[in-house]
C-alpha cells in the first residue's frame, strides 16, 4: 500500500519566543492533535536539530514539518478542513508572505515509512523547484496518483 509524504517549509515573521510565534505554535499543536485523531496520519518527524534547506533560506525564522499520510485524499481533506484550514486562512499573521520562487510544500509517494527522511524531503523539494510537478515531487494542485497519472483531488 502506497503512502504519501508531505514536507512543509516556511518562515515566521517574528522570533520563536515572540507572542505571535507562540500563537502559531499553539495552533500547530491543535492542528497536529487533530491529525492524530483523524487516524490518517501515519508518522510525524521531529524537526529538532534539522538544518533548514539553503533553497528556502531568507529572512525570517524557519519552520518545517515532515509527515506521512495513509492516502492523498486523506491528506487533502485534512489540509483544507478543520484546524489546518483555519491556520491556512490565518497564516499571514505568523508567516512571511510566499516569495515569488518560494515553495511552501512538496508531496510524494512512498512505499515504506523507513524510506522517508529529512534528506529525502530536501531532495524532493529541490527537485520540485528545478523541475516543477512530476510523479517524483508534486503539489496538491497538480497531483499524481500512486500509478503516476495526473489526478484531481476532491
Amino acid at each position: 500500500m502506497a503512502l504519501v509524504s508531505i514536507y512543509t517549509v516556511g518562515k515566521l515573521n517574528h522570533p520563536y519566543d515572540h507572542p505571535k510565534s507562540r500563537e502559531f505554535y499553539e495552533m500547530g499543536y491543535k492542528v497536529m492533535r487533530q491529525a492524530y485523531v483523524s487516524g490518517h496520519l501515519v508518522e510525524e518527524f521531529s524537526s529538532d536539530g534539522v538544518s533548514f534547506p539553503e533553497e528556502a533560506k531568507g529572512k525570517g525564522y524557519p519552520v518545517q514539518t515532515l509527515t506521512i499520510w495513509k492516502s492523498l485524499q486523506s491528506l487533502y481533506r485534512f489540509t483544507y478542513s478543520g484546524k489546518h484550514s483555519q491556520a491556512l486562512r490565518n497564516r499571514n499573521r505568523w508567516m512571511e508572505p510566499d516569495q515569488e520562487k518560494h515553495l511552501s510544500y512538496v508531496v510524494w509517494w512512498t512505499e515504506n515509512v523507513e524510506d522517508v527522511s529529512w534528506e529525502e524531503a530536501f531532495k524532493r523539494y529541490n527537485y520540485y523547484i528545478q523541475n516543477g510537478p512530476t510523479l517524483f515531487a508534486f503539489d496538491l494542485k497538480l497531483a499524481f496518483d500512486e500509478k503516476g497519472e495526473m489526478c484531481m483531488i476532491k
